[in-house]
């Protein structure tokens, strides 16, 4: 299998087979939306797309990163979802990396979104659609994130049939700026929790497929 890592900025329009990579934290905390039960993800493109969508759709619950503001229900926070109570609820994310880059290549063909906690699904759903080609979008940092590059490059081998050991990749991530940044308390909107549930490896089963949905980007689960 081809492969390519780019940050958003790199991102052409010409991807058939993308992933979107945010480890810490939209797409570890995503899987645990669904997890509690939300049937869909909606993607917004910024703050006021979502209180707009929300206002739109009564019972719809809207998400972001960053400190908790009016309007938004719920925060980036693997750890602040855990407790919530999601069953059949539609949530709306907007975050400023990782939504931008899956919506950045959400008229793919096959489009997925991973971090570590859905990286052997995320693998299967690669084979399982026979890419030939796969483009790596690493949202941190304009795709010099160590740990989701770290997470990419974990990706790459399991899709090309190898089994490597975790643990180096697991340290890149674990020992990265952003991990010291929500450990120390410097980013709002995060528990000193999020750095370890970032790095539950294959903690959920399923992968995260984007997609159009009578116009939205709308992330759904999808399991082998």
């Amino acid at each position: 299998m081809d492969a390519r890592v780019v940050g958003i900025p790199e991102v052409d329009g010409a991807e058939q087979v993308a992933v979107v990579i945010d480890v810490m934290r939209a797409f570890t905390t995503a899987p645990w939306v669904f997890h509690r039960g939300a049937e869909k993800i909606v993607l917004a493109a910024d703050e006021g797309e979502a209180l707009a969508l929300k206002a739109a759709h009564p019972g719809w619950l809207a998400l972001k990163d960053g400190a908790r503001v009016s309007g938004f229900d719920l925060v980036n926070s693997p750890a602040l979802i855990q407790g919530a109570d999601l069953a059949g609820r539609t949530v709306i994310q907007k975050t400023t990396a990782g939504t931008v880059g899956a919506l950045a290549v959400v008229e793919a063909k096959v489009a997925l979104c991973a971090s570590f906690v859905v990286a052997g699904a995320t693998a299967r759903a690669l084979a399982q659609a026979g890419a030939g080609s796969v483009t790596f979008v690493a949202t941190g940092e304009d795709g010099r994130a160590a740990e989701d590059l770290a997470c990419a490059e974990y990706l790459h081998r399991l899709v090309a049939g190898d089994r490597p050991d975790p643990g180096p990749y697991l340290h890149r991530a674990r020992t990265s700026p952003a991990a010291d940044d929500l450990r120390d308390g410097r980013r709002l909107g995060a528990d000193p929790a999020d750095v370890e549930l970032c790095l539950e490896l294959d903690r959920f089963d399923f992968a995260m497929e984007v997609g159009l949905e009578e116009g939205l980007a709308v992330l759904r689960p999808r399991r082998a």
